[in-house]
């Protein structure tokens, strides 16, 4: 069954970290733009973080950036998402994605695509509260 799974959400203090991982089963990341997506309860979903598979060019939302990191590793396929200096308005589910028609940043994350994306994890919970 082709899949993705996202792990490695949870409850964490403010200033605290986590590490989030999406998996994909039954296919290769090797040739997919891979984005990190949040969605918080009453507001639109948004584009975190994107990695395109030619040079592994890297976007980041305001919201986040120097906060997070991503990276991809094709051999195991799987991503994963940094996350360091947690605020509570990081609060949100978490979903990656994958696009093979997608070869942008531009595309996957600053204007979704959506259409053109392939598969979706079912999310991950990070709340971050005190």
């Amino acid at each position: 069954q082709l899949r993705l799974v996202e792990s490695g959400g949870g409850l964490v203090q403010p200033g605290g970290s986590l590490r989030l991982s999406c998996a994909a089963f039954g296919f290769t990341l090797d040739y997919s733009t891979i984005g990190w997506f949040r969605q918080a309860p009453g507001k639109e979903r948004e584009g975190v973080a994107c990695i395109t598979s030619s040079d592994s060019s890297t976007y980041y939302a305001d919201s986040v950036k120097g906060r997070f990191t991503m990276s991809r590793d094709n051999a195991k396929s799987t991503v994963t998402l940094q996350m360091n200096t947690l605020k509570p308005e990081d609060t949100a589910v978490y979903y990656c994605a994958t696009a093979h028609r997608i070869t942008t940043v531009r595309g996957m994350c600053v204007s979704p695509r959506y259409d053109d994306m392939d598969y979706w994890g079912e999310g991950t919970l990070v709340t971050v509260s005190s």
